[in-house]
């Protein structure tokens, strides 16, 4: 199996979210598939295999090092970015997903364009415990709906969702998948126009560098604030990166960049 490593939402290596990507014949069983998974031990790792016809060019699976997932922006990024710098396939690519047929779509300026499902949000009461356990008073906080499986929190300003230094274990019991802390920037005319970080321990990440789901959930959540259908957001992660969205109702397109930085054999 060749495996790659690719860095996804930036343009430079060492930077934004890093995946694994797998292309293969046919999908293993899901125990060998995990096992991958863990020794790659990234946030993600995808696996891809090409599909004879239908509403679908490619399957595509996603897996942390702890558990397969209903989806993934990043590891979808890298996927694509994989099969066209590779010349495996032109123009738009379709995913058989979880979470329904994705579509990828290259830009001549270097970009891929993602299009998710946009995530329902719902206004729900702080759960209790949640405020101490990220260390920080929320503004709100939403629901995201099952296919994201997080709580979505509105913080005060941008230094106080830099500053976060959250108690990950008590943070666990308190979503399906984790955490999306979020405010609005700090610089109103500057680069972005949200920040957010993305705390996933229940499913094995402390930390995601940066997570293309989430910013189905705060695409909305934001334009609805801003007044604005297109948005980009910083996740403040250690890492960093980009994600352009662009809200289209029931669909929200998810745009950035990607890197290949280590290509091998997987010998076993």
């Amino acid at each position: 199996m060749r495996i790659r490593i690719v860095d996804a939402f930036t343009d430079r290596p060492f930077a934004g979210n890093p995946a694994g990507v797998l292309l293969l014949d046919a999908f293993p069983d899901d125990a060998r598939l995990q096992d991958i998974a863990a020794e790659v031990n990234h946030a993600e790792t995808a696996f891809a295999h090409p599909l004879p016809s239908g509403d679908a060019d490619w399957a595509l699976r996603w897996f942390t090092p702890a558990t397969e997932v209903d989806m993934c922006g990043h590891a979808t990024l890298a996927t694509a970015h994989v099969l066209h710098s590779t010349g495996a396939t032109q123009g738009p690519v379709r995913f058989a997903t979880r979470s329904g047929v994705l579509v990828a779509t290259p830009r001549e300026d270097g970009t891929i364009t993602l299009d998710f499902p946009t995530a329902p949000l719902t206004r729900i009461d702080s759960p209790e415990g949640v405020a101490a356990a990220l260390g920080a008073e929320p503004l709100s906080v939403h629901d995201t709906g099952r296919q994201v499986g997080d709580l979505l929190v509105e913080l005060a300003d941008e230094k106080t969702v830099r500053a976060l230094a959250p108690d990950l274990k008590a943070l666990a019991a308190h979503s399906e998948r984790g955490v999306i802390a979020t405010a609005r920037a700090a610089d109103p005319d500057g680069a972005y126009d949200f920040v957010s970080r993305c705390f996933f321990p229940h499913v094995g990440i402390d930390e995601d560098p940066v997570t293309g789901s989430a910013h189905t959930a705060l695409a909305p959540f934001w334009s609805a604030r801003l007044g604005r259908a297109e948005l980009t957001g910083l996740q403040a992660s250690a890492r960093t990166g980009f994600v352009h969205t662009e809200l289209r109702g029931a669909r929200t397109l998810l745009t950035g960049r990607a890197v290949t930085v280590i290509e091998g054999d997987l010998l076993t």
